[in-house]
């Protein structure tokens, strides 16, 4: 569950942990730190094009990012006092690298899968929000950003076909 539990700057470098779960940083401004997280995967995603490494690198780039975000959003979330907190916004950059790892390197398309995928993260349909209430800690912050980022995919591939 999101809460309205607001860490600052001093809690963001108390520890490399919060400093990647808050995103940045990014996870620090309002309103709507999940969307300001998934913006802020994108100039990682642009860095990692311009290294030769975009494409399926970012897929292949997400299972260990997503095993490191289960250990930092864990850790930020205790020291929160809030499992999932809204500020903690690491699954939504991991999610959103998996969704550019299959759409073209346009603005257009990494606009769609930007759009696409905070409609899902946003809704939450099934499993997602089932996901979301049931599956805790750290994994379970990572789990339905994942999912949502699969359905936001899935969304992309279908929709020429219809």
């Amino acid at each position: 569950m999101t809460t309205s539990t607001r860490p600052d700057c001093r809690f963001l470098l108390a520890r490399p942990a919060h400093f990647l779960a808050l995103g940045f940083g990014s996870g620090l401004i309002t309103p709507a730190p999940g969307t300001w997280g998934t913006l802020a995967a994108l100039p990682l995603a642009w860095g990692l094009q311009l290294l030769g490494l975009g494409g399926l690198w970012f897929a292949a780039l997400a299972l260990p990012l997503f095993l490191l975000g289960v250990q930092v959003c864990d850790i930020t979330g205790r020291n929160l006092g809030v499992a999932d907190s809204g500020h903690i916004v690491w699954d939504e950059i991991v999610a959103m690298l998996l969704v550019l790892a299959f759409v073209p390197a346009t603005p257009l398309a990494w606009l769609a899968a930007f759009v696409a995928f905070r409609f899902f993260d946003i809704i939450k349909p099934w499993p997602i929000r089932w996901l979301d209430a049931h599956v805790h800690g750290g994994f379970g912050v990572m789990l339905d950003d994942v999912v949502a980022g699969i359905f936001a995919t899935l969304l992309l591939k279908l929709l020429p076909f219809l």
